[in-house]
């Protein structure tokens, strides 16, 4: 049962919904990595004051980003399309692959231009006691990559976690048989 949804006829009751509102745009925001209560508190007071330039904007952006964007098939980035524009493009070397957790970790790689291949996002880590096991993972079509088409190389570039390290050792064990150059 949620208050907001009644109309109100007092001015208290209306003020009690304004804040309930609030309280829930805070704790929302407060549940985005690395944003704590006062950190999306100060988010939600910037958003007041600017209420008539900024958030129409958001919106008009968080539908556009709800509408067009799409997970890529082949590697689990996000695009606008699927392939993403990384796996079509043609300058990039096939054959390597970069193993990677998550797509900020792809993003990071791809700010700092270091590596011309193609990537795979696992969405996640090993960890047993999350209960996360291979399964849970984008590891099956990594696997299956490895087996179908011509890679020589895998760049595992988890984090340096335990479990990034053994989620790492599981599919260089994994990828043994195959032939590849695994770092």
């Amino acid at each position: 049962f949620n208050l907001r949804w009644f109309r109100t006829s007092t001015r208290n009751e209306t003020s009690f919904l304004i804040m309930s509102a609030l309280g829930d745009l805070i704790e929302l925001f407060s549940k985005l990595p690395n944003l704590g209560p006062r950190s999306a508190r100060r988010i939600v007071l910037h958003l007041l004051k600017n209420k008539e330039k900024i958030i129409p904007k958001v919106i008009s952006l968080l539908n556009d980003l709800k509408s067009s964007l799409t997970f890529c098939e082949n590697c689990g980035n996000v695009d606008i399309a699927s392939p993403c524009s990384i796996c079509n493009s043609t300058k990039r070397k096939s054959e390597k692959i970069c193993v990677v957790e998550d797509i900020g970790d792809l993003w990071a790689i791809e700010k700092s231009k270091a590596f011309d291949g193609h990537y795979h996002v696992l969405g996640g880590v090993l960890s047993a006691i999350d209960g996360i096991g291979p399964e849970e993972l984008n590891i099956s079509s990594l696997l299956k990559k490895v087996q179908t088409k011509k890679i020589n190389e895998i760049i595992l570039a988890t984090n340096a976690t335990v479990e990034g390290q053994i989620t790492a050792q599981f599919i260089a064990d994994s990828c043994e048989k195959n032939q590849i150059l695994v770092t």
